[in-house]
Parts: structure tokens; sequence; C-alpha cells
């Protein structure tokens, strides 16, 4: 069993930077593969980004790609994701994640956070 606490999210500018993180509890944070995804209102939950179990393989979508940087350290049991040039329809509700190996399904995700809140001005 792990359980997920996101923080981080806020109010911020386009162009800014945020860094979201999200904390688990139990032993086996390190067995378990992390993903981030996010839901706009009126929208379906999308993938974001994902981490190996060791960090050494990453994933992104296209969407976030070379502005999004997920990383994790096992011995904090807490995964991370730095957030810069920030726009405003990356306004959305952020949801770290966790299962075995990464994957950008939303419905392959064993455990979920609670969420939290980024709003990007413009």
């Amino acid at each position: 069993q792990v359980q997920l606490v996101e923080s981080g999210g806020g109010l911020v500018q386009a162009g800014g930077s945020l860094r979201l993180s999200c904390a688990a509890s139990g032993r086996t944070f390190s067995s378990y593969a992390m993903g981030w995804f996010r839901q706009a209102p009126g929208k379906e939950r999308e993938f974001v980004a994902a981490i190996s179990w060791s960090g050494g393989s990453t994933y992104y979508a296209d969407s976030v790609k070379g502005r999004f940087t997920i990383s994790r350290d096992n011995a904090k049991n807490t995964v991370y994701l730095q957030m810069n040039s920030l726009k405003p329809e990356d306004t959305a509700v952020y949801y770290c994640a966790a299962r075995l190996y990464p994957s950008e399904v939303v419905s392959e995700y064993d455990y979920w956070g609670q969420g939290t809140q980024v709003t990007v001005s413009s």
C-alpha cells in the first residue's frame, strides 16, 4: 500500500516556474514507477510525465517536453515535477500516481494522491 501527498501548487504568471513534490509513505516506494498527471476543468485526466523506479528512465507528454522535468529521491520517498516556462494551458489539478512499471495510461496506475492546483495567469 502506498499513500501519496502532493504539494507545491499555486498561482504563477506565464513564463514562471513551479516545483511540485509528491511524498510517499511506505517502505516500498523505490519499487514503484511514478507518474504525474493533470486534469483541467471539463477535461479528462491526462499524462504529463513518468519515471522508472530507479530514475533511469523518464517519459514526457509532447506538450511538456523540454519544459518539465520529473525526478525522484528514493531516500526521501519523494518524486518531483519541475515546471518551467509555464503557460496558461498548463492550468490544472496535478496528481501523482504509482504503479510497478511506467505508463502513460491513467487507468493502469494503482495509487493516487489527492492533487494540487496549479494556476498559470496570462
